[in-house]
């Protein structure tokens, strides 16, 4: 942990599980920030790789929790010291000035209580280009994007994370009661790289299968923002026709991709309304 020299002291959180391809570069990432003055915390959903060698070596509490990762990000954050908490995925890469960024945005206006920091998506094969092409239309769009530094008393006023929420979702959810209580969100202009690796069609399908089983409770929790947000054809894509239309293979991937994902989310929240009717 880095000796605390101010009030704007962060934890940062990452959640893992069997993460050990990925999260050497994202814990790196987070030790080389230019603002010095926080503590990282791993919490573990019990891995059977090197995940927990890796988070040892980095990390300043590494605990253990499940059954998924908005537990595992509550349960770091009631473990926290931090005045804020930074809340990162374990396939994830900071620029060096996304801490200091976030830090100067909510110290600079008072009113800012949770930021936003754009993502791009990095990795290698087709469906990883088409995966940052989508990503790329979303740089900028608050429909879109989600806030992951919070101040820490409100994200506990809030109650932090939906844990019957599993993916996606409960992103989306905490930054709006955020902006529903009154606070404002800010953002800042440094990125966080996403790591696709080589990512694979039917891998992208099953993990949208997965968040399907529960993203009804975010459109019952939240119909007018996942109207927004849960649509095959978004308002980003028209507004980056140009960009589109200059990767037309790409563009007809993306397309393709996403409507697999769809497929795959709704026939996940299909099987998980039958078996609710079922039980």
């Amino acid at each position: 942990m880095q000796e605390q020299k101010t009030d704007f002291f962060v934890s940062v959180i990452v959640p893992t599980r069997n993460s050990a391809s990925f999260l050497e570069p994202c814990l790196k990432s987070i030790r080389d920030q230019a603002y010095r003055c926080f503590e990282l915390i791993v919490v573990d959903n019990y891995s059977t790789d090197r995940t927990s060698q890796i988070a040892q070596k980095y990390a300043d509490q590494f605990l253990k929790r499940g059954p998924e990762r908005s537990a595992q990000r509550n349960f770091g954050v009631r473990h926290s010291k931090g005045m804020y908490v930074l809340i990162i995925d374990s396939d994830m890469i900071l620029n060096p000035r996304v801490m200091e960024g976030c830090v100067e945005r909510v110290r600079n206006d008072s009113r800012v209580r949770a930021v936003v920091i754009p993502e791009v998506s990095i990795g290698e094969g087709f469906w990883a280009k088409c995966k940052a092409l989508e990503r790329s239309c979303y740089v900028g769009d608050d429909s879109m994007e989600a806030a992951r530094f919070f101040d820490k008393g409100v994200f506990e006023e809030l109650g932090g994370y939906d844990e019957n929420i599993h993916g996606g979702g409960e992103d989306w959810d905490l930054p709006e009661r955020v902006k529903g209580v009154g606070h404002g969100i800010g953002r800042i202009p440094y990125f966080i790289e996403h790591m696709e690796g080589n990512l694979r069609l039917f891998e992208t399908m099953r993990t949208k299968y997965y968040y399907g089983k529960t993203i009804g409770l975010y459109i019952r929790k939240q119909p007018v923002h996942a109207k927004q947000k849960l649509r095959l054809f978004r308002p980003a894509f028209f507004r980056h026709r140009l960009t589109l239309l200059r990767h037309p293979i790409l563009s007809l991937g993306m397309i393709f991709m996403k409507f697999c994902e769809f497929l795959a989310g709704g026939l996940g929240s299909l099987n998980s309304r039958v078996k609710g009717v079922q039980g």
